[in-house]
């Protein structure tokens, strides 16, 4: 059985949760507590581009609003 991660020619959703982080996430799989659907039922390839455009800090958000707490 192959990985659902992996399959290049799978339909894929890309998830966000609180802190910010984000998860390709196969479309066919429950979304798991804790973590919204931020696009929907795309390539891999077109979701992991979603994914590099907005998560540029991959730092979580609790870490990045401790390091400058003028952005709180």
């Amino acid at each position: 059985m192959s990985n659902p991660f992996e399959q290049v020619d799978g339909v894929y959703h890309v998830l966000v949760n609180a802190e910010e982080q984000y998860s390709l996430w196969p479309a066919f799989v429950d979304v798991p507590a804790g973590w919204t659907v931020v696009c929907e039922r795309q390539s891999r390839q077109a979701c992991l581009d979603f994914i590099g455009a907005q998560w540029t800090d991959m730092r979580p958000l609790s870490l990045r609003q401790s390091l400058n707490p003028l952005q709180n």
